[in-house]
């Protein structure tokens, strides 16, 4: 990696959202409030699944894993976001924009993977319902996450080593809300194609490839729906999977368009919204998603504040 007395730029200036400072006094009160539902919501979750033996399952497990990564996903970016809507300081050096970067890649490529091994153990769990407890052993699900981290960390490294290789010379204002790929690469003094090339080889193997997976899992879980006789049974055994799927759109696909488009197609004002969307109303949305569907989750909640019965 270029070394940092390589560069005449030794911090970044976040210009957020808006100049104006009623605005930006809106915004704070509404990302705080949206920052700490996810939060209490995800870390939540994470309680109910640790401390009720019901949910010391594979499907739970790995939605643990989801909600810590949703949580530090939005702690990544979030509390320096408060920060620049209301402070008159709004700069971050340059060593902290390049680990904000690598550490919000990293968990974004990780749970990319994670919504792949979900999805596999739903085809497990819906397809060999007999055999789920040896096939999805918690040998394997450890090794998903693991493995899964394991890309993460690696890839990111890819990405972050590649952009900050560039050499960054003036002006030095991120028109975002904190140090992401395709807003960097912009400040570039240098021509940035083989940046471009490289987001999108990475792009379609970290979310392509995945999202096959994905779809392979739930075409053989959708034949194996349709083959249960009763219409109750077929509704039970969808409704594990539209939590998974809804949850997988919404983080997936403003990803495909930031990360696989030329940068030149890219609009900072659309930029905005795309991450916002994926890195805090996703991370806001998936414990209502999953609390609201899952009856497993909202009886370990009533048993957690004493209106359950322990049926165990």
């Amino acid at each position: 990696m270029r070394k940092l007395n390589h560069s005449s730029v030794t911090e970044f200036i976040l210009l957020g959202f808006s100049r104006n400072p009623r605005t930006n006094w809106i915004l704070f009160f509404l990302f705080l409030f949206l920052y700490l539902f996810t939060v209490l919501g995800n870390g939540l979750i994470v309680t109910l699944i640790r401390i009720d033996a019901r949910l010391h399952t594979p499907m739970y497990f790995f939605l643990s894993v989801l909600s810590l990564l949703d949580l530090s996903y939005a702690t990544t970016t979030v509390p320096q976001m408060l920060a620049i809507l209301v402070s008159k300081n709004k700069t971050i050096s340059y060593t902290g924009c390049v680990i904000q970067m690598y550490i919000f890649l990293t968990l974004g490529i990780t749970e990319t993977w994670i919504f792949a091994a979900m999805a596999y153990d739903r085809y497990v769990a819906i397809c060999y319902p007999l055999h789920y407890g040896v096939k999805m052993s918690q040998t394997l699900c450890i090794m998903l996450v693991a493995s899964s981290a394991l890309c993460g960390l690696i890839c990111a490294l890819v990405y972050t080593v590649f952009a900050m290789n560039l050499p960054y010379c003036g002006p030095n204002e991120i028109n975002h809300f904190f140090c992401e790929i395709p807003a960097v690469l912009k400040l570039a003094c240098a021509d940035t194609s083989l940046n471009d090339q490289v987001d999108f080889i990475l792009g379609f193997i970290l979310l392509l490839i995945p999202l096959s997976l994905i779809l392979a899992s739930y075409v053989r879980i959708f034949i194996a729906i349709l083959r249960i006789r009763s219409t109750q049974g077929q509704l039970k055994a969808f409704s594990t999977c539209a939590s998974h799927i809804t949850v997988v759109t919404m983080f997936c696909i403003p990803c495909m368009i930031m990360y696989m488009r030329p940068g030149s197609e890219a609009s900072p004002e659309d930029d905005k919204k795309l991450a916002l969307f994926y890195n805090v109303i996703s991370a806001f949305l998936n414990p209502i998603i999953y609390s609201l569907r899952n009856k497993d989750v909202k009886r370990a909640f009533l048993k957690l504040i004493g209106r359950g019965e322990d049926t165990q």
